[in-house]
């Protein structure tokens, strides 16, 4: 390839759009240009990362056994309506008519139409496994598209679907995909780390998700270091700080604590330590288990230091719907603003849940249902009824492992990945089902698993970037080579040697440009170097007379002078390294 007849338009300054790093580079690099909201033009020099990320994909799920085809980007609402998801996807979902009035949607993911292919093609469990995947356009209308291609509108994505007759083979096929998810991003060159999540709008029964590491990635990743132990900040299980409870020392007493509404500042106020308070937040269910308009108000209790874990409060019996309470319900019920809330002396009836850690404190602070008042020395079963218990909290670096093997850490990371097992969450609602061997229809047990190809990207950027540029992993660089010859259109033994030299690393299957464009040597560094080719060869007149040309590696601040004869083993060895 030669820059000449590439497109290559680079920035020195990234639009004030571009909030974080991966976004600003692209931009900057020609990757990617903007469209809309949330919509971008892959570039030339975009596509090409693209391309490479699609290629180790398609080849690892067809090594894993799984068969491309490719399903439409527009679905019928009809099959959504069978799932129940056209009413509970909500408003990210992006509907729209056909000149007939017929309801569609711009597909955010497959679930309904590769259950549909299913249910229509395979009878028999002598068909059985089978594993269907497609690299496909996708659209989720975001309220707040940000970050460039990290949380677009549109973007690309593999979602592969696994089938089989029985839970026991579905975990099978889920855990081929795994290994083949591991042996992508591996390939990739990436530092990634596979966490157990919660499976949430998709439904079914367990997942993982795959993150690549990155501090300045939104997610936290909850991990073990001397174990095997990993989850994200959702499903990471808090264990229990105190082992058993202690025995009540001190006396109920209502204490003054005026103007003093936050935990942090009650226990200023009173010379304890924060963990020693315990902080009430106060959720609404419209609805009872019946769907009847019921409203009840529900108080959970945390440790004063501790976050609540939303999607856990999801999982208690009962709030599966829940919402936080305004401040006018918290009145009606409590008698008083929040800030002073507690479950003793409640003016209405309440359900009271503590967090695992709360159930186990004695002697604690809590709000006593009155402005400017809090009671200290409070303790279970002497003061208040035993509350019911569950793990509602967010883990913080130093907990217990939950495997018993060690305390746990806490890194950033990005999604890119994420494998389900689905079960009979589509199969059950659309009746796709098999025949077995005594020929007696039974439910299709589904797997599900993606990867956001074109998010790749931004999260590879996010992890290997510097001052100059980005630093692409040679899987996924524009191109693994650039030559970048002094001259080029002044010296013929410039011109011959860059064009000899291309020819060779082509021919060994090297993937590399030559940069004819005439540029000055700042300029031409300055180009690649913020687009992020791994390596760069500099051919000039001075090396030439001496029978050598200059490597420099992306990461290297100096050059290494390499003899002509010797150039190409030289950069297949810093290629393979």
């Amino acid at each position: 390839m030669r820059a000449s007849r590439f497109f290559i338009s680079t920035l020195k300054e990234a639009p004030a759009d571009a909030e974080i790093i991966s976004h600003q580079l692209m931009m900057r690099a020609g990757m990617i240009k903007r469209l809309g909201s949330g919509i971008y033009t892959y570039m030339p020099m975009g596509l090409r990362v693209i391309r490479k990320v699609e290629a180790i994909v398609r080849d690892e799920m067809n090594r894993a056994g799984a068969v491309e085809l490719l399903m439409p980007v527009v679905q019928p609402a009809e099959l959504w309506q069978e799932t129940g998801r056209w009413q509970q996807y909500g408003p990210e979902l992006m509907r729209v008519k056909d000149r007939h009035g017929r309801d569609f949607i711009i597909q955010p993911t497959s679930e309904e139409v590769i259950t549909d292919v299913a249910r229509t093609e395979i009878k028999s469990y002598r068909q059985l496994p089978i594993n269907f995947y497609h690299i496909q356009t996708k659209f989720r209308d975001e309220r707040r598209p940000r970050f460039g291609l990290m949380r677009g509108r549109e973007f690309t994505m593999k979602d592969a679907y696994s089938f089989d007759r029985d839970p026991a083979a579905m975990k099978v096929s889920y855990q081929i995909m795994f290994d083949a998810y591991t042996h992508i991003f591996t390939r990739f060159g990436l530092e990634f780390r596979a966490v157990a999540a919660d499976n949430g709008a998709i439904g079914g029964s367990g997942s993982h998700e795959f993150h690549v590491i990155a501090d300045t990635g939104e997610d936290a990743i909850v991990y073990c270091p001397t174990s095997d132990y990993a989850a994200n900040m959702e499903a990471a299980e808090a264990a229990t700080i105190a082992t058993a409870r202690s025995a009540p020392a001190a006396a109920l007493t209502k204490t003054a604590t005026p103007g003093k509404a936050k935990c942090e500042d009650v226990a200023a106020l009173l010379s304890v330590p924060l963990q020693h308070t315990v902080k009430s937040i106060v959720l609404t269910v419209e609805q009872d288990a019946d769907g009847k308009a019921n409203p009840q108000v529900w108080l959970l209790l945390l440790r004063g230091d501790h976050e609540l874990n939303e999607i856990k409060a999801a999982k208690v019996p009962g709030l599966a719907n829940y919402r936080f309470s305004t401040e006018a319900e918290i009145v009606d019920w409590f008698g008083t603003p929040p800030g002073y809330l507690g479950p003793i002396n409640t003016t209405r009836p309440v359900k009271v849940i503590a967090d695992r850690t709360v159930a186990q404190m004695s002697d604690f602070i809590c709000g006593a249902n009155q402005a400017d008042f809090h009671f200290t020395g409070v303790n279970w079963g002497r003061d208040l009824p035993e509350p019911a218990v569950f793990d509602l909290r967010n883990v913080v670096e130093g907990d217990a492992s939950p495997d018993g093997k060690g305390v746990l850490a806490i890194q950033r990371g990005i999604e890119v990945g994420h494998v389900f097992q689905l079960g009979t969450r589509y199969s059950e609602d659309m009746n796709a089902t098999f025949l077995d061997e005594n020929g007696k229809p039974q439910l299709l047990q589904m797997g599900c698993y993606g990867i956001g190809v074109t998010r790749i990207l931004g999260a590879a950027i996010e992890q290997n970037f510097d001052d100059k540029g980005i630093v692409w992993p040679r899987a996924l660089a524009p191109f693994e080579v650039v030559l970048c010859p002094m001259g080029y259109d002044r010296s013929e033994a410039v011109k011959q040697t860059a064009d000899s030299f291309l020819a060779d690393l082509l021919a060994a299957g090297i993937d590399a440009i030559l940069d004819d464009r005439g540029e000055r040597p700042g300029a031409m560094f300055a180009d690649w170097e913020l687009i992020g080719v791994p390596h760069r060869i500099v051919i000039g007149d001075r090396g030439l007379k001496d029978g050598k040309l200059e490597y420099q590696g992306r990461r290297e601040s100096t050059a290494t002078a390499v003899d002509i004869s010797e150039i190409l083993a030289f950069t297949q060895a810093r290629l393979n390294a």
